[in-house]
């Protein structure tokens, strides 16, 4: 591997956090990723009888109780009572949960970086009350129940945390966003640890009925279990879906200081903006993102060994990808190494996405195996890489990996995690 560009501290993994469509903690997400399962069906949190788009990926198992009292519950929207509960698996997983807060010798220096849409498809609902009913029927605690910011919020005062608090929203890039956000406080020494990643719970009447006319969804009604087909020739929009993703970022000397197993470390984030539609992803764009990650964690195209993909299963954006990563990689080293999109599974967690992808990469370069692009059935042309079809993959010694986010509007991030070795 090349050497790193700069005298950085380094940033390790040391908790993962993960409630998906696939299975509600991580250890149910990773064995639902590894047996192909599909975390995909018709609609059950509102009758969609009558919309053109009538699947997602729901977490029906999801009990927000089982992370706040059921007073905070009620308060609190579905996308932060999901952040809430990635966000303590992953502290948990990190041995710093005490008591249901965080370490006491940590809380003042733990920052929380959530990326969110919060729950701007659901204000709706209270406009009708206020329209109907008159302004004193108003819910007084909209702003703690769907404000942008509550899942950072939730998850901080929950825990106590009392470092940097940020959210982040950059569409569908927004997790892998928030993950290089936290990189660079990290980095910055502006705290000792930070939980990162990405919640969404987009799963609403206006979301699927918006999305549906601009032709972003799926319509596959009929068959929900094979409507996301990343990479397929078949493939005809995404499939909204809900979730959280958090990871557990330390600095190296501080989770060697406390003698905390490593999972990988998080060696460099890349960012780009396409500058070019709204609505159609750039190639250019795209590579720009994965190039300045890789500079950014010191390795070579050489070096990489998977990629995780965007993979959204929209005609334009999965062709789009494959020739980025042809145009970041070179051609030869692009077709040399497996690519697969846990999309396919999981559907599509917009500002959740990079979240529960950067805990399938970082568990897929420890564990030794690869997630599968399940329904790949018809190959696209156009998409020609070796997107590991339909089965999980063996791959022992996985050295470095990369998670791809694009956004719609054209934001791109893409993170390079790196099997940890300590200097």
């Amino acid at each position: 591997m090349t050497v790193r560009p700069s005298a950085l501290p380094r940033v390790v993994v040391t908790g993962l956090g993960a409630v998906t469509p696939v299975g509600a903690d991580t250890g149910s997400y990773w064995e639902g990723l590894l047996a192909g399962r599909n975390g995909i069906g018709r609609v059950r949190c509102f009758d969609p009888a009558g919309y053109p788009v009538q699947i997602a990926g729901e977490v029906l198992d999801f009990d927000a109780e089982r992370y706040l009292d059921r007073r905070t519950a009620r308060r609190t929207g579905r996308f932060a009572q999901m952040a809430v509960g990635a966000a303590l698996q992953a502290l948990d997983d990190a041995g710093l949960l005490r008591d249901g807060a965080a370490d006491p010798g940590l809380r003042d220096d733990l920052g929380v970086v959530m990326a969110s849409s919060g729950d701007a498809f659901n204000m709706g609902e209270e406009w009708k009350v206020t329209e109907e009913r008159g302004p004193g029927r108003a819910d007084p605690f909209i702003i703690t129940r769907r404000g942008q910011h509550m899942a950072a919020a939730r998850v901080a005062r929950l825990l106590g945390a009392r470092g940097p608090n940020t959210t982040i929203n950059t569409a569908c890039a927004s997790g892998t966003d928030a993950l290089g956000h936290a990189l660079s406080l990290l980095r910055l020494g502006r705290a000792r640890a930070v939980l990162a990643g990405g919640s969404d719970a987009m799963v609403t009447p206006l979301a699927l009925a918006s999305m549906g006319r601009l032709g972003a969804l799926s319509k596959n009604n009929d068959d929900p279990e094979h409507a996301s087909r990343p990479f397929d020739a078949r493939r005809d929009g995404f499939v909204l879906s809900e979730g959280a993703g958090v990871l557990l970022l330390e600095t190296e000397e501080g989770a060697r200081a406390r003698g905390a197993p490593v999972y990988a470390e998080l060696a460099g984030v890349g960012w780009s903006f396409d500058a070019t539609d709204d609505t159609a992803p750039d190639v250019e764009g795209q590579s720009l993102a994965m190039l300045r990650a890789m500079e950014d964690a010191g390795v070579a195209p050489a070096d990489i060994d998977y990629i995780n993909a965007h993979g959204t299963s929209t005609p334009l954006n999965d062709r789009t990808e494959t020739a980025a990563i042809k145009l970041a990689l070179g051609e030869e080293r692009a077709r040399a190494i497996p690519i697969s999109s846990t999309k396919s599974m999981t559907g599509h967690l917009v500002s959740g996405a990079g979240g529960i992808e950067a805990v399938a990469s970082v568990l897929a370069l420890t564990r030794g195996c690869i997630p599968p692009t399940i329904n790949h059935e018809v190959p696209d042309p156009e998409c020609d890489l070796d997107v590991v079809p339909n089965e999980a993959r063996p791959a022992p010694g996985l050295g470095a990996v990369i998670s791809n986010s694009f956004g719609l509007g054209g934001q791109n991030a893409s993170a390079v995690f790196r099997r940890y070795a300590p200097e």
